[in-house]
């Protein structure tokens, strides 16, 4: 058939260019969505159906029929996810609402980004996913250019202000970072440090900025930010680095529970005691911070309601209810256990 690319199924991007039009003209035409005439429609399924477009592609939209699939590709080692609280309750939260409509969820475990980016092409040739979900989100991320390219409905689950024009479901990242630091300063604290996840992440940028940003308001100096891979041991290298310095912060805020747990463990073994000569704040709030000594304060958000929610919005594009607008969740509240306590005398 002329047009054919020999690599599949035909791209919006490939449709677009072909019909004159943009690539949002061209999803909003295949999905059977407001926003282009009647001309053009007519012109851009001509065009479609000349390249070869699966023509279910647009059905399903339009009949909320298809795949009955969503998916979602996690890019960690395999052995860390399984003992990473965040996910497994965002997980849970995706499934209570999937089987509510007796949808099923394609979940896929990778190492490698490259081999994620893959799986989102590989998914959609196959038609074996409806819509995806997109987590941890990067900063000029290149899954956006990759599900803008093929047109599969999905949903970033990050901050809303980077991506694009896909619906997103975020938590105000930066509104809680900015509650515990205020925390931390009124328990006369001054110097403080980030312990994070990988730079690129938007979730990182967001936090790191609002710490600096509270902390040159209050009087506190942000005296590190280390990037971690979130894992246990990362956390314990972690704390062992920041406390060998000269002048060591007198808190830590983690992003999340399992480095956190790590830092306990480090500051424990070189006999610097939690509370009384270092404060340490972890993110999520797992059962792992009650489990931990002593009990770890954390950063409590509900995340299964953020997987209810991403699912929710899902499945809204998936049944081509139109534009869906991005949804963000509450922010994060602070939950005091006994790992936060006043900054020590000098």
């Amino acid at each position: 058939m002329a047009g054919r690319t020999g690599r599949g199924r035909p791209t919006i991007a490939q449709i677009a260019q072909r019909t004159g039009v943009s690539a949002g003209a061209v999803s909003y035409a295949l999905n059977g969505r407001p926003g282009v005439s009647d001309e053009t429609r007519a012109r851009i399924l001509a065009v479609a159906k000349e390249l070869g477009w699966a023509p279910s592609a647009a059905a399903r939209a339009l009949r909320g029929g298809g795949t009955a699939t969503v998916g979602l590709v996690i890019t960690r080692e395999p052995a860390m996810l399984g003992i990473e609280p965040f996910f497994m309750t965002f997980v849970a939260g995706i499934e209570e609402v999937l089987s509510d409509r007796g949808y099923a969820l394609l979940l896929q475990v990778t190492p490698d980004p490259d081999r994620e980016a893959k799986t989102y092409r590989e998914w959609w040739s196959a038609n074996r996913v409806d819509g995806i979900f997109l987590t941890d989100l990067a900063i000029d991320d290149p899954r956006l250019d990759i599900l803008e390219d093929i047109g599969l409905p999905a949903v970033v689950v990050g901050e809303p202000a980077y991506a694009r024009d896909f619906a997103a479901v975020g938590s105000d990242d930066a509104g809680a970072a900015r509650a515990a630091m205020r925390r931390i300063a009124e328990l006369g604290h001054r110097r403080v440090a980030h312990v994070a996840g990988p730079e690129s992440f938007v979730h990182t940028r967001v936090r790191s900025a609002a710490m600096l940003e509270i902390g040159a308001e209050l009087g506190m100096d942000v005296v590190a930010e280390v990037n971690t891979d979130y894992s246990l041991q990362a956390g314990v290298t972690a704390c062992e680095d920041l406390l060998a310095r000269d002048e060591p912060p007198t808190a830590i805020l983690f992003d999340n529970d399992l480095t956190a747990v790590g830092a306990v463990r480090a500051a424990t073994a070189r006999g610097v005691r939690v509370p009384d000569d270092l404060s340490i704040l972890a993110w999520d709030d797992s059962p792992l911070c009650q489990l931990s000594d002593p009990p770890l304060s954390a950063l409590r958000r509900d995340i299964l309601a953020y997987g209810e929610d991403a699912a929710r919005t899902l499945l809204r594009l998936v049944d081509g209810d139109g534009v869906t607008q991005s949804v963000r969740t509450s922010t994060a509240t602070l939950v005091e256990r006994g790992s936060l306590g006043r900054a020590p005398r000098a």
